[in-house]
């Protein structure tokens, strides 16, 4: 293990990189720590940890406990990836954001841009939202947390948290582009592990006052392990589809002829339907945020309570559907035929075209929902496990045990290309390379 954490350092590509983006998450982690002006840090702290265990404790989960800190990014990448889900989900009901769609880099460069915009205005409604909720002491148990609310602190507080926002989007699109694996996963994955420490602190106080017994805690343990382990191997899995190419001669030469396969994973959208899935479950929280205490409408945040059956079954149905949407996205038969039929190529006892499109299509549903309820699952049942032992410092579930070993996967999977193209072992096991080419 030791040498191949050494031959990392080996690729000075990747090792500019790794830096390049390790880098980058110091700069996040100093503007987490970055109070908004006006706001007493300390009554919000007190008044939000007797909500841990509700919607607004899994906000702050997502932004690294920002929330809670009323830091300039507090907000988070939440607002990016909201954008994000209105432009797919436009991309797959507009024409024109779907002939974007299908016009390549130019058309990515394009809706890139309009997904930037959307950030910016969803990031002024949410700062909005939240400026509201922090000047109304009735959140907070009657605890001031606003000394001096006012129109000037909403302004104050939505320039601050706009600007925050833009700031971590530009952060992850840099480590997308100069670092190394997915900038926003990568954020995402760094504020869900900011706060194990303080959550294991917090198991051991609570086990030396009795307050949790010795089997929970190893039930919980062998739960935790377990569920990494079934991510893994279902992230891993993948359908291999034969395909046959014909022989050509071209020249003198012959060409094709040769077999392979187009392995479709059973999980395809890796952990994009969980993200996409608790953006959209904060989204009553936002909206409760607007109005006072009393109104009926302000409990619709207390209905989505994490460890309650509504939102749990809501959130399973949304991720069970974002992962058919974005599997459909990102993956798409009939393009798969086209080039298939391009090259020669086609599937053993299959009519190339149509035909082979239809068989794709027909293959790909049928692996893509165990993928669907074994993410749904999985965010779901080690939520409800907490619930029913008790444990609500626990609160990383296994919506955050997906995001972190989905990103934790993608990102390895990454560095094993540089050093594979580098001709150096990578970290997954397999034959080793014969023979040393000259760099």
């Amino acid at each position: 293990m030791f040498e191949k954490l050494r031959n990392i350092f080996q690729v000075p590509e990747l090792k500019r990189r790794i830096l390049f983006t390790l880098m980058l998450f110091v700069v996040y982690r100093l503007g987490e720590h970055m109070p908004t002006p006006g706001v007493n840090g300390e009554a919000l702290s007190r008044a939000l940890e007797r909500q841990r265990g509700t919607l607004f404790g899994l906000y702050d989960l997502f932004v690294g406990g920002g929330f809670s800190r009323a830091t300039i990014f507090a907000l988070g990448i939440m607002p990016y990836i909201s954008s994000s889900i209105i432009i797919q989900l436009l991309g797959a009901v507009v024409p024109y954001f779907e002939k974007l769609r299908k016009e390549g880099e130019e058309g990515q460069k394009k809706l890139t841009q309009l997904t930037r915009y959307g950030t910016v205005m969803i990031s002024i409604i949410q700062s909005l939202g939240y400026s509201v909720f922090l000047q109304n002491p009735g959140h907070f148990g009657g605890e001031i947390v606003v000394p001096n609310p006012g129109p000037l602190f909403a302004f104050s507080t939505m320039l601050t948290q706009t600007t925050g926002t833009i700031f971590v989007m530009w952060l992850g699109e840099k480590i997308t582009e100069h670092g190394i694996g997915n900038g926003i996963s990568l954020i995402i994955f760094v504020n869900n592990l900011g706060g194990v420490p303080n959550r294991l602190f917090q198991a051991v106080d609570s086990f030396r006052a009795g307050a949790i017994s010795p089997f929970a805690i190893v039930a919980a343990l062998a739960i935790m392990v377990g569920v990494v382990a079934v991510v893994i191997v279902m992230t891993q899995a993948t359908r291999k589809i034969p395909v046959q190419y014909a022989k050509r001669i071209v020249g003198r030469r012959m060409f094709g002829g040769a077999s392979t396969h187009i392995p479709l994973r059973v999980n395809t959208a890796g952990v994009i339907p969980i993200i996409f899935a608790s953006s959209l479950m904060i989204l009553p929280a936002t909206v409760s945020g607007f109005l006072p205490p009393d109104s009926p409408l302000a409990t619709l945040g207390q209905w989505f309570n994490p460890l309650g059956f509504l939102y749990n079954f809501f959130y399973g149905t949304i991720i069970i559907f974002f992962t058919y949407f974005y599997t459909a996205v990102v993956l798409n038969p009939n393009d798969l035929a086209e080039n298939m039929r391009k090259y020669g190529g086609f599937v053993p006892g299959i009519r190339p075209g149509r035909k082979t499109a239809e068989y794709i299509d027909r293959v790909l549903s049928r692996i893509t929902l165990p993928g669907a309820v074994f993410l749904a699952l999985v965010a779901v049942l080690p939520d409800a496990f907490i619930a029913w032992f008790g444990m609500p410092f626990l609160t990383f579930g296994g919506t955050s045990v997906l995001i972190v070993v989905g990103v934790a996967l993608d990102t390895l999977q990454q560095i094993e290309s540089h050093l594979l193209m580098r001709h150096y072992e990578g970290f997954v096991k397999r034959g080793r390379i014969r023979g040393r080419t000259r760099m």
